[in-house]
């Protein structure tokens, strides 16, 4: 973006140079008549500059947009791998849960660890997943 300011004030200089005036004979009774070009090419630059400024801010806009929906499309994805997962797990867990011996140290600790969920199937898919 420096450079394009950089390019800006340099056009901008270039177009408020004194433009180098031919001598007139000057008439006594003629009143000297006075350009303005500087002043209508500041406002020419300054709307330059202006829509340059907007361009820009529309590009920026534009991939901040797209980087969210880069980002939002990316979570979608982490969470179907993330469901698809669990999916994957739950056929184990059935099985697991189906060998466990409630009566053995592990039923035993397995049925307090399972308070803390829904449902034993759940707690059992967390468990065999902390422990692969």
């Amino acid at each position: 973006m420096d450079s394009i300011d950089e390019l800006l004030a340099q056009v901008k200089a270039e177009y408020e140079k004194p433009q180098p005036q031919q001598q007139r004979p000057k008439s006594p009774a003629a009143k000297p008549f006075k350009q303005q070009p500087a002043k209508s090419a500041s406002f020419g630059i300054d709307n330059l500059l202006a829509e340059v400024q907007a361009d820009i801010a529309a590009q920026d806009a534009a991939e901040d947009l797209r980087k969210q929906q880069e980002l939002a499309q990316e979570q979608i994805r982490q969470a179907q791998l993330k469901a698809q997962q669990l999916e994957a797990l739950r056929k184990p867990a059935k099985e697991w849960l189906a060998k466990l011996d409630p009566l053995s140290s592990e039923g035993l600790w397995f049925d307090g660890f399972a308070k803390g969920y829904p449902s034993k199937l759940d707690a059992a898919i967390e468990y065999l997943q902390n422990n692969q």
